[in-house]
């Protein structure tokens, strides 16, 4: 276990992965290394029912402006709803990809299945186009640099809530049931799944397992406490990410105290569940 006093400036995990934080990196030395070596990086974004009108052309407006920048990207939008996207002009060397994806009548399934929707699209072609790939939720927006120092083999994101504590007090899934569990005194950090990556390759091995898990759930009548975040988590504790990101990369505003948070990158949109997760009526 680590801290809450060493988590919150942890450089490097105890299986030395990095913990970026700003500061921690070279951005020259990146730059120089990617010059190089040209990469391509695509972002997937989930968006669905009402979120598309609330979030998604603020997170495509914000992303085309600081993700990866100079660098070639291709944004993935999967979309319930292939009439609402909103039509955006895009940045030299920015790209955008289309995909209409089936509609769930649960918001917790809709949160799931999108596990289905990224696996079936990387396996598909999307790991044939990209040299990494970022899978990120529509409700939020960009408002720094988000760069190389964030690629990895595979990447993930501390949870801004959670960050600071210890894994026995951290939300993870505490059912025997579920293929989801992680047992009390076992675990590194809680992880959000707003933001994980890596190359396609281990993307779709990330998405394919989450998947299983709860696919497996749902023929032995249970769910995860989160849901999809909560296979993460057990996906993570099993294979152990070789980059981690600081909450810098996918912060809360509402969150106060912040005595290590210097320089958020990305942050959460405002959350309005009462009314996103009405789910629309689907007329048969």
């Amino acid at each position: 276990w680590f801290s809450p006093s060493e988590s919150m400036n942890l450089t490097t995990t105890n299986w030395s992965a990095p913990v970026v934080w700003d500061g921690t990196f070279d951005k020259e030395i990146l730059e120089k290394y990617y010059e190089k070596h040209k990469i391509t990086v695509g972002l997937t974004v989930f968006a669905v029912g009402r979120y598309i009108d609330h979030y998604l052309k603020k997170f495509i407006f914000s992303a085309d402006k600081f993700f990866m920048v100079g660098h070639k990207v291709i944004i993935y939008v999967l979309i319930d709803d292939f009439s609402r996207m909103p039509w955006i002009q895009l940045s030299r060397l920015r790209s955008i990809k289309v995909f209409e994806i089936k509609r769930e009548k649960r918001w917790q399934d809709i949160s799931m299945m999108r596990m289905k929707a990224i696996s079936e699209h990387v396996e598909d072609h999307i790991q044939y186009e990209v040299d990494f790939l970022f899978c990120m939720d529509v409700d939020q927006v960009f408002i720094r640099k988000y760069g190389l120092e964030t690629l990895g083999e595979s990447v993930a994101q501390l949870h801004a809530y959670w960050y600071k504590e210890d894994p026995i007090g951290v939300p993870y899934e505490r059912s025997k049931l579920s293929e989801a569990y992680i047992p009390f005194g076992m675990g590194d950090f809680y992880y959000h799944a707003a933001v994980f990556g890596g190359t396609p390759i281990q993307v779709l091995n990330i998405a394919r397992e989450c998947l299983k898990g709860i696919m497996n759930d749902k023929k032995n009548s249970t769910e995860a406490v989160w849901h999809d975040e909560s296979h993460l988590n057990k996906y993570f504790f099993l294979h152990k990410p070789t980059k981690v990101l600081s909450p810098e990369y996918c912060w809360a505003f509402s969150k106060t105290d912040v005595p290590f948070i210097h320089n958020i990158k990305l942050y959460w949109a405002k959350k309005d569940y009462k009314n996103l997760r009405v789910v629309r009526r689907i007329a048969l």
